[in-house]
């Protein structure tokens, strides 16, 4: 019982001694957070939904790149279109409210909501996502 009790707080633990780790030496954990993309029709669009995020504290800093040609497949016929490309830094811990939060405010019927975690950065940018974006 005892080892059945470790091995499934082995998850729980091992992210609790990371966290003891990096608070006493200072060093980063890989994966806190992450970069999400988010596709749009256009800037106006864009724009709304990245002033939304923000509003919601949901991200410390949304970019909004121009214009790039995309090619999909859409119910089953190849489509081809621009889109306008936010790039959102953010918590992983908000990744999923993030998703959420986006998709019920955009107008696609599937919009691409994706993330990658951040393996290394800026210590000083990582921590400045930190303080301009809440705990959960």
């Amino acid at each position: 019982e005892v080892l059945t009790l470790l091995v499934l707080m082995y998850p729980l633990l091992q992210g609790l001694a990371l966290h003891l780790y990096s608070a006493v030496t200072g060093s980063y954990i890989p994966g806190t957070h992450s970069i999400a993309f988010v596709n749009c029709l256009n800037e106006q669009i864009a724009r709304d939904i990245a002033r939304a995020i923000m509003d919601k504290k949901l991200a410390a800093y949304v970019n909004i790149l121009p214009k790039s040609s995309a090619l999909y497949f859409w119910k089953g016929e190849l489509e081809e279109s621009t889109e306008i490309l936010l790039l959102v830094k953010t918590r992983t811990s908000k990744i999923g409210e993030l998703s959420n939060y986006v998709r019920s405010i955009h107008p696609f019927e599937i919009p691409e909501i994706i993330s990658l975690p951040i393996d290394q950065g800026n210590p000083l940018y990582l921590k400045w996502i930190d303080d301009n974006v809440p705990r959960d």
